[in-house]
């Protein structure tokens, strides 16, 4: 039997232990399988308390089954869901009476999810929705991956696929009665109007700046600046935690540490790297390179400083922002932002001082960053991808119609072709296992 073709089971919960946890099976032998473990099958979508035995007839667990007879369930297959305690012994008795079925085997990751795609349950964008939502970090990361899961880009994709279609049909319509005087003119005038309304409205959905991009992978904001100025004692304000070694002497750090924080709803991964000098160290050296690569990479550089006088500007394209640190030895006062080319902020982040001012500001950079991402259609490379395609389809028609309908009507193809693989409908098989592979199990 294809696997494809076989049942699968897995933990759709968390871990062990726990009061309760899930068990998930789908395909076609769910329902011997419930039947077999329960006694019986119970009445569809309805929460039944039974005593699960194995096939030894060895009571498992007091449990509640669900039972959810194809198509409608979430894979579009028979699906049965068990709802026991989550002690790992009675997973452990669970998996084994399971696996003692045939044909019955453990599922692969993303697998559920990928049952009800090729079942017509969701597109590939909703899928992609999916995986958003399990891997969201802040609520704005929840709020767009909720509405792509609800079909945010699914549903304009599938309404830009059948205009394209409608207006590919004018055109075919034309090429076929090319020989009957107007009528040509008359189809392809409103097919050019649709193509250019199409085209417009794709360009405008992906000038957004990549901002749904942007959210779903998160700022990165690189602490640089010379040894022993205090860069992990900043880290550890951030994220109100102990995350990096403070020492006095210099070159304590020698690696990058990332920490992810969660700013008013914005994803913002801050890194600690080495203190950037000139070192016989070659471990130290080593620091250094990474630090210097880490913070040309970042989208926000705070340049850490412990005096006055070595206040300077940061070489590169990246914003910089420069932090005086240890205000609270020479008696500065704490706060910012101060003008010149780049921001700046006195803080002592031994004490604290001058912190809610930083943070603040970085919450206002990463709304300016992240824009107005509530309405943003695009969340990943793929899509954007696709729609890049799809308008230069639309354009390139509109630029060869005038030699002939026929090299029109190609790029009008070529347009659906790519929105069809925008929503997984067509061509997709080589990319399906990239997608997946990333859920986790039970999904």
């Amino acid at each position: 039997m294809h696997p494809r073709d076989q049942t699968i089971f897995a933990l759709s919960s968390g871990r062990a232990p726990s009061a309760i946890a899930i068990i998930r099976v789908s395909g076609p032998m769910a329902e011997s399988v419930i039947a077999g473990l329960a006694g019986r099958t119970p009445m569809p979508r309805m929460a039944t308390r039974v005593l699960l035995r194995d096939s030894d007839h060895q009571p498992i667990d007091d449990a509640v089954v669900l039972w959810f007879p194809a198509p409608s369930s979430a894979t579009g297959e028979d699906v049965a869901e068990f709802h026991v305690h989550g002690g790992r012994a009675v997973l452990a008795a669970m998996f084994g009476a399971l696996a003692a079925f045939d044909d019955v085997r453990p599922a692969e990751p993303g697998e559920f999810t990928r049952r009800a795609f090729e079942n017509g349950k969701l597109d590939l964008t909703e899928a992609e929705g999916l995986d958003d939502l399990i891997h969201a970090d802040t609520d704005r990361q929840r709020r767009q991956a909720l509405r792509q899961l609800k079909g945010l880009l699914g549903d304009r994709a599938r309404d830009w696929r059948e205009r394209v279609i409608a207006a590919s049909a004018l055109i075919e319509a034309g090429i076929d009665f090319s020989d009957e005087g107007d009528v040509p003119d008359e189809l392809i005038a409103p097919a050019l109007a649709k193509i250019r309304s199409l085209h417009d409205e794709i360009q405008e959905v992906l000038a957004a700046q990549g901002q749904g991009e942007r959210l779903r992978d998160g700022l990165v904001v690189a602490i640089a600046g010379p040894p022993n100025v205090g860069k992990s004692t900043l880290v550890n304000q951030l994220a109100r935690r102990e995350v990096a070694i403070v020492s006095p002497h210099a070159g304590t750090t020698r690696d990058v540490i990332e920490v992810q924080l969660d700013l008013d709803g914005y994803p913002v991964t801050v890194i600690d790297t080495a203190g950037i000098r000139e070192t016989e160290d070659p471990v130290e050296q080593e620091g250094v390179r990474r630090a210097r690569a880490r913070a040309a990479e970042a989208d926000l550089v705070l340049w850490l400083t412990d005096r006055a006088d070595k206040v300077g500007a940061h070489e590169g394209a990246t914003p910089v922002w420069l932090v005086r640190n240890k205000v609270d030895l020479d008696g500065a006062r704490s706060g910012g932002p101060g003008g010149g080319p780049h921001p700046q902020f006195r803080i002592s982040a031994a004490r604290g001082d001058g912190i809610p001012e930083l943070i603040a500001a970085l919450v206002g950079f990463a709304h300016d960053y992240f824009g107005t991402s509530e309405g943003g259609l695009i969340s990943r490379a793929r899509q954007r991808k696709l729609l890049e395609e799809t308008m230069q389809s639309l354009r390139r028609s509109l630029e060869v119609i005038g030699q002939g309908e026929e090299l029109a009507a190609e790029e009008l193809r070529s347009a659906a072709f790519s929105l069809g693989r925008l929503l997984g409908r067509v061509d997709v098989e080589d990319i399906l296992d990239v997608i997946f592979r990333d859920f986790c199990i039970g999904k």
